[in-house]
């Protein structure tokens, strides 16, 4: 299947960024949390807790103890009449925040298939509007701890089935959407009876290479199916290193479909249709070799096998990193997206 890629802009000057992120924060300290959807509540905007780890390590001791912090999350239920019990999905976004598609073209296909939808908001509730420039502003591991609140939050709902809610995150979103099917960080969250997501759908997804590259072993990632959707021409988070890691993890044993979309650049999905250049995103190259081990935090080189550490993990970081790519919506690209994410679903969703 074909679709053009995108990458993300920073919606904002430094000084508005700051001046609105402070005014972003203020207005969801207004607003009471739900503690659950036990009451059944209706389409809207709900803000509930979260907390903010600074890093795996933190997050995987499960305890909660970092600095808490309400999010919001936007809740699209299909229209009445659908089935007692729908699936659902959680939409996390990239770096540039949460953006028009999560709360418009994503929750109108997800109902229209009698899906439920909750667009998470992880930066505005910590006064942040991008982290484009700056991806040490929220700390990744702070998406993963949202987006498992996010689950724990849906499956409470009457309408919803809780075996049935699957993760949909772009760019930097996608990285907690695979993270999110990694054995030790789901059970790290101690979810109430097994609850788990049922499928991830990383989209343009960051993290294929460098220090969020996991070593991909037997038993890492769960069972629970993957659908990778990632344009050919994306110079953002470039597909190849994706696809690689994609069929690494179904060789281990993760069902595992990768859906190439050609001529499909960064952000296929958003509404503006220009290309965009944003010069100051912060992006790991395509050949860095580096990946972690989950279990001991350890680097090594893919390539090599060998463990790096120190000066020599520092060198090879060093030509890891670079600046600059390029964003740009499709609407045929978002189109054949939508149709590969659905049909997905109903597979996974009919088992």
């Amino acid at each position: 299947m074909k679709l053009p890629a995108r990458t993300f802009k920073p919606a904002c000057t430094l000084a508005l960024c700051v001046a609105g992120a402070a005014g972003l924060s203020a207005a969801w300290a207004q607003d009471a949390p739900v503690a659950d959807f036990s009451a059944g509540p209706p389409s809207g905007r709900y803000v509930f807790a979260s907390w903010t780890p600074k890093g795996l390590p933190e997050l995987m001791r499960g305890d909660g103890a970092g600095e808490k912090v309400n999010i919001v999350g936007h809740l699209f239920l299909p229209a009445a009449g659908a089935p007692d019990k729908v699936p659902a999905v959680v939409l996390v976004h990239g770096s540039g925040g949460i953006y028009s598609a999560m709360l418009d073209f994503w929750p109108k296909q997800f109902n229209a298939a009698g899906i439920a939808v909750l667009s998470v908001d992880s930066f505005g509730p910590r006064g942040v509007q991008s982290t484009a420039e700056d991806q040490s502003q929220v700390p990744f591991a702070a998406d993963t701890a949202d987006a498992f609140a996010a689950l724990r939050l849906l499956a409470t709902h009457p309408r919803i089935d809780p075996t049935r809610i699957a993760i949909m995150g772009f760019s930097r979103g996608g990285i907690n959407t695979w993270r999110t099917a990694v054995e030790r960080i789901i059970a790290s969250q101690k979810l109430p009876g097994g609850l788990r997501f049922a499928a991830h759908i990383p989209t343009y997804s960051g993290g294929c290479t460098g220090l969020f590259r996991l070593q991909v072993k037997p038993g890492v990632f769960s069972r629970s199916p993957m659908l990778w959707l990632h344009g050919d021409a994306d110079d953002y988070t470039p597909m190849g290193p994706c696809q690689d890691y994609a069929e690494r993890i179904g060789k281990a044993g993760t069902p595992v479909e990768f859906v190439r979309i050609e001529g499909a650049r960064h952000k296929f999905d958003m509404d503006e249709q220009r290309r965009i250049t944003v010069r100051g995103a912060q992006r790991s190259k395509d050949d860095c070799p580096v990946e972690m081990d989950i279990d001991s935090f350890a680097s090594f080189d893919r390539n090599t096998g060998q463990r790096l550490q120190g000066d020599a993990l520092r060198e090879v970081l060093k030509n890891c990193s670079a600046t600059g790519a390029s964003v740009e919506g499709n609407r045929a690209a978002r189109d054949t997206a939508a149709q590969a994410a659905l049909g997905f679903l109903r597979r996974v969703f009919a088992r």
